[in-house]
């Protein structure tokens, strides 16, 4: 030892799995890609280093989907989601999310598809073999492992196996690598929701007796605070509140990460005040429940075979290759210096109604072999990304990486040479 560095022993770690696809990240796109690989036929296994499964939707107290696409996966978990909230305080129990059920939902489609799935575990390192990667040794209570499999799916959101492979990546936006702000979601009870205001986007506004509620959310919380998202829920009283902000964040970075969930956290109460004074139906609002996992929006872009840019959602880009159609959103990009919409970004006045289709070639690294990127962390652009790092886009590129994981195992053959013909066909 010296006083910079430690010299960690040489030690043998057992090899405790060999499987078909082994998926890194519990969310909805890693959640979408074992559940789908495991149907394909393949032994599939999905590590996640949270307590739970579900990512955002579930420990990260996302308010509701948004979004859509043409997926046979997230309509399965919004049908399943729909018959849970069957009976629930609000409309449209597909679209806002009951994390407590939904992990429920998550649960009994990993069951029933025959799914190993190990909690509390963290992916440290990737094996990587003459350029493929072969498994990944993980830390948990009970030590480190190894665990093998033909195919390694990262669906870790910041693609932390395919940084650690060498897949090569840049952050944030190309010019000057700045990333979209974090946010730390909470519930608040109380609310008379015969009176309560719901805005749903930066560009919705709403006007009282005090003054606008957007204008008064900038002039009276902590900054970088200063915008007002509110969510129905499906149970009485209570609504979503996606209102902390944090800026200069890099979610790769684990003292960055503590600066957000402090700063985040020390917003809450201030929030709470603010609803209680100034937004109608909220007089006698208290805080309920706040997430146990932070809202990062965006770290690492990787280098795919091909890169989704904005002009590809714009023009609404028919890929012969896709392996994800009907995608639809807006360009959600949050304010990378303060509050609110960035310059750049457009919610409520999206113009584009045509949908997009996502390449098979934006979810295989242009070097590493055996590594599919899944989820946010796919292949695309600062601008791109923004729009399809919305969960329903995210649970589909999940659900055709599963396949391909799959295929690609049971028949020996390369990622890069499986034909995405024979992903459409399954889809």
């Amino acid at each position: 030892m010296t006083n910079r560095v430690y010299i960690e022993p040489r030690r043998e770690i057992p090899i405790v799995r060999n499987v078909d696809v082994l998926v890194v990240g519990g969310g909805p796109s890693g959640v979408a890609a074992a559940v789908s690989a495991a149907r394909t036929g393949a032994k599939t296994m999905l590590i996640e280093q949270q307590g739970t499964v579900g990512g955002m939707s579930t420990a990260g107290l996302m308010s509701h989907w948004t979004g859509s696409v043409e997926s046979k996966m997230f309509s399965e978990i919004i049908r399943e989601s729909a018959r849970c909230n069957e009976g629930t305080f609000h409309e449209k129990p597909d679209v806002w999310i009951n994390p407590e059920k939904l992990k429920n939902v998550y649960w009994h489609m990993l069951s029933d598809a025959g799914v190993e799935v190990w909690l509390y575990t963290v992916a440290c390192l990737p094996i990587v073999e003459d350029g493929r990667v072969a498994g990944v040794i993980t830390e948990s209570k009970s030590g480190r492992s190894v665990l093998r499999g033909k195919i390694i799916i990262d669906a870790s959101g910041d693609g932390d196996i395919a940084a650690a492979s060498g897949v090569e990546y840049q952050k944030g936006r190309e010019e000057d690598g700045k990333m979209q702000p974090a946010t730390l979601m909470f519930k608040v009870a109380g609310v008379d929701t015969s009176r309560a205001v719901y805005l749903h986007s930066f560009e919705s506004t709403f006007e009282t007796p005090k003054g606008e509620l957007q204008q008064l959310a900038r002039k009276h919380l902590p900054n970088p605070a200063g915008h007002v998202l509110l969510y129905p829920t499906t149970l009485p009283g209570v609504v979503t509140c996606n209102m902390t902000n944090c800026v200069d964040v890099d979610g790769t970075d684990v003292l960055s990460l503590t600066r957000a969930e402090a700063v985040c956290r020390g917003q809450l109460y201030s929030i709470e005040a603010f609803l209680r004074e100034y937004v109608p139906g909220y007089e006698k609002c208290f805080i309920v429940s706040s997430a146990s996992l932070i809202g990062i929006r965006e770290t690492r872009h990787f280098k795919g075979v091909y890169q989704l840019t904005q002009e590809d959602i714009l023009q609404a880009r028919q890929f012969e290759d896709w392996v994800v159609r009907g995608a639809h959103f807006n360009f959600d990009v949050h304010n990378l210096t303060g509050s609110g919409l960035d310059e750049t970004g457009v919610q409520k006045h999206f113009p584009h109604q045509k949908s997009y289709t996502i390449p098979y070639r934006c979810m295989v690294p242009e070097k590493i072999e055996n590594l599919l990127l899944c989820g946010r962390n796919i292949s695309g652009t600062h601008m791109a990304h923004s729009n399809f790092r919305a969960m329903p886009i995210c649970a589909a590129i999940g659900e055709s990486a599963g396949i391909a994981a799959a295929l690609c195992a049971t028949k020996n053959i390369p990622l890069r040479k499986l034909a995405a013909a024979e992903i459409q066909s399954r889809l």
